[in-house]
């Protein structure tokens, strides 16, 4: 009888820790409200799984897989008018399933184009709180980063795809990087950390 009094005991206070700790740890729910949702916005002839090496670093760094969104593109010749449409709908989309007033944007090559054709001209600029854009065909759109949105423009002096210039925004937190692809700007861990940076400040 003594014995199974003592065991009873030992249950009760297992259970006990097991509640106590886990009322004081943080739960992925919880965590998951910490970030901006991100919106994924590909280039040229690309895909929504372009971004796979760029997620999974962010997920590393805290981020939430539920904070992480990619879009497929309807155009992969990167129509603007085609292109912001889609991606006006998309953050709709995120904005609604999250909750959230606003998202921020990564966007490659040609996305980076089509996402600043939708900021300046499908209502984007309510919506997006900052524009991170990888070797971006940016002035294709506008020569100037958009009024209230924090823009970082990350580009490569070895893009032979995207020239500098193209990427370059007045106003815009410009960083020159040597040594990367067009291509690899998306499997960089160099870029990975500036993306970080740009989400986070």
């Amino acid at each position: 009888m003594r014995k199974c009094k003592q065991i009873t005991l030992l249950i009760i206070s297992f259970a006990m820790v097991l509640t106590f700790s886990a009322y004081f740890q943080p739960t992925k729910v919880q965590a998951a409200t910490d970030n901006t949702p991100v919106v994924f916005v590909h280039g040229l002839t690309g895909s929504d799984s372009n971004f796979y090496f760029i997620e999974r670093y962010l997920q590393n760094q805290g981020w939430s897989s539920d904070e992480l969104y990619s879009i497929d593109l309807p155009s992969k010749q990167g129509h603007q008018e085609l292109n912001s449409s889609a991606i006006q709908g998309f953050v709709d989309d995120v904005l609604e399933e999250t909750g959230s007033d606003k998202v921020n944007i990564v966007a490659h090559s040609m996305g980076g184009a089509n996402s600043l054709y939708y900021i300046l001209n499908k209502g984007g600029g309510d919506k997006v709180d900052k524009l991170v854009t990888l070797g971006g065909a940016n002035r294709l759109t506008t020569s100037a980063a958009p009024s209230g949105i924090d823009t970082t423009s990350i580009y490569s002096t070895s893009d032979y795809v995207v020239s500098s210039y193209l990427s370059i925004l007045t106003g815009a937190n410009n960083i020159r990087i040597y040594g990367v692809s067009h291509i690899g700007l998306l499997n960089s861990y160099q870029v990975n950390g500036h993306i970080k940076e740009a989400l986070l400040n």
